[in-house]
């Protein structure tokens, strides 16, 4: 833009320089103007809220899925569901659509020179465009945060949540850990969105620019699987979409949250800064420019590699965290801990005289493989008996579950009698029948040992 000033008929042309605001607003306008992110801003606004709803009412739930098993006895355990399928495959590719194509868009419309004639300035440019990619990309995990918790509570209500441990959230309780588990999600998504940025100013016209985030979350989701030490996995910029489970049992596992989300933000960091440094580089005179491959490489793909292996360096020094963190004790106090919250929840649901965890004096004794291998690491071969005791009563009782222990940490139990204490049997809850809360339950074992012992 240019003004013209007037001064004893001299005509003196100045140019005016367009602030990084005008330009945000303007780059805005450009994403929200697109048929595809409008759809996606629906679609992250109302789909959650009806798949949330719809699942609730149904008489089978997703109990593979974490929380999935609770979705008919509150409707905070929907937005939980919603956030494992968001880390997985939504966000993913929301990032892919927004930051992923957002200087892509430029390079196959030929509207560089255009841009650049207006805005005169590259960094400004550069500004603009991921602030505004910014915006969208809050704005669609806002919507599936939301529209999913909206869901949940219309359609179950505003009941307590149980956690990854057994012990009952207050719903006050469970709002708040379910807000900050969707808030400690965007330290992932940023870091996702940032390596899209990366990929769409490195790859120009290049379809993979726009695939780079989802084949990133895919290749770190197959890592997860692997049976990787602990310093490699909260190596991983998405680590934080699984450790956030943390926030769910007492005292919070806090530890690989936090480090999941200290290295979600670096990368966010990181890969921004390599792709502002590469817009600036870039050549924007070659209506045929097409990405750099080689620049692409040791500017873009290098440093993250070394940045990869410099955390694994430092997780590792900060904490013994070189094997897989599953091991026999951690495996045994966790279940015993479940356990005894979740007799608790049974003994009043049946009307039975009220017992405390303390009374109880849970414990559990857990092996693998039939003791034929050491007690450690990830399988679908744990074997755990647990043994209470009941005030009053001489005899302790004892109940075996067999265990699905995943590399991440998380178990399932599946009770294996005797059936009284841990078949399946319906008892009555407020909010409707629900299956023997002791028959199957979910649980988390931390990797790291950070949270208290007590």
């Amino acid at each position: 833009m240019t003004a013209t000033i007037v001064d004893d008929n001299v005509v003196v042309a100045r140019a005016l320089r367009v602030s990084v605001v005008r330009g945000y607003r303007f780059e805005l306008v450009k994403l929200v103007s697109q048929w595809r992110i409008r759809l996606l801003v629906l679609t992250c606004w109302i789909a959650p809220a009806l798949f949330v709803a719809g699942v609730s009412w149904q008489s089978t739930l997703p109990a593979d899925t974490l929380f999935g098993r609770w979705m008919h006895a509150t409707g905070w355990a929907g937005p939980l569901v919603m956030l494992g399928f968001a880390g997985t495959w939504a966000l993913p590719l929301l990032t892919s659509v927004v930051a992923g194509d957002v200087f892509a868009s430029e390079d196959r419309l030929g509207t560089w020179r255009h841009l650049l004639v207006a805005v005169r300035s590259p960094r400004r440019i550069f500004a603009a465009k991921a602030l505004a990619s910014l915006t969208v990309i809050l704005l669609l995990v806002a919507g599936l945060a939301c529209s999913s918790t909206v869901g949940g509570i219309v359609a179950v209500g505003n009941q307590p949540l149980v956690g990854l441990d057994g012990h009952l959230l207050a719903p006050g309780d469970a709002a708040g850990k379910v807000l900050l588990a969707w808030a400690c999600a965007l330290a992932p998504t940023l870091a996702l969105a940032a390596i899209g940025l990366l990929g769409s100013v490195a790859l120009g016209r290049s379809p993979m620019g726009l695939l780079l985030p989802p084949v990133v979350a895919l290749a770190m989701q197959v890592a997860q699987m692997l049976p990787l030490p602990v310093a490699v996995r909260l190596a991983l910029p998405g680590y934080a979409f699984i450790s956030w489970n943390g926030l769910f049992t007492s005292p919070a596992q806090v530890g690989p949250l936090l480090i999941g989300i200290v290295v979600g933000l670096v990368w966010a960091v990181l890969a921004t800064g390599l792709a502002y440094l590469l817009f600036l580089r870039r050549d924007f005179t070659n209506p045929a420019y097409d990405g750099s491959g080689r620049r692409a490489v040791t500017t873009g793909l290098l440093p993250l590699v070394a940045l990869t292996a410099l955390t694994v360096v430092v997780v590792a020094v900060v904490t013994p965290s070189m094997g897989s963190g599953i091991e026999q004790d951690k495996v045994q106090r966790s279940v015993a801990t479940a356990f005894a919250h979740l007799y608790r929840m049974q003994t009043e649901q049946l009307h039975r005289p009220a017992v405390t965890e303390a009374q109880l004096k849970a414990t559990a004794a857990c092996n693998k493989g039939d003791g034929q291998v050491a007690p450690q690491g990830a399988g679908n071969d744990w074997r755990c008996v647990v043994t209470w005791h009941l005030p009053g009563v001489a005899a302790a009782g004892t109940a075996i579950y067999q265990l699905d222990v995943a590399s991440d940490g998380r178990f399932v139990a599946d009770g294996d009698g005797p059936k009284e204490v841990n078949g399946y049997f319906l008892v009555r809850t407020p909010t409707g029948d629900a299956p023997n809360p002791l028959w199957q339950f979910d649980g988390n074992v931390e990797l790291l040992d950070t949270s208290s012992k007590g």
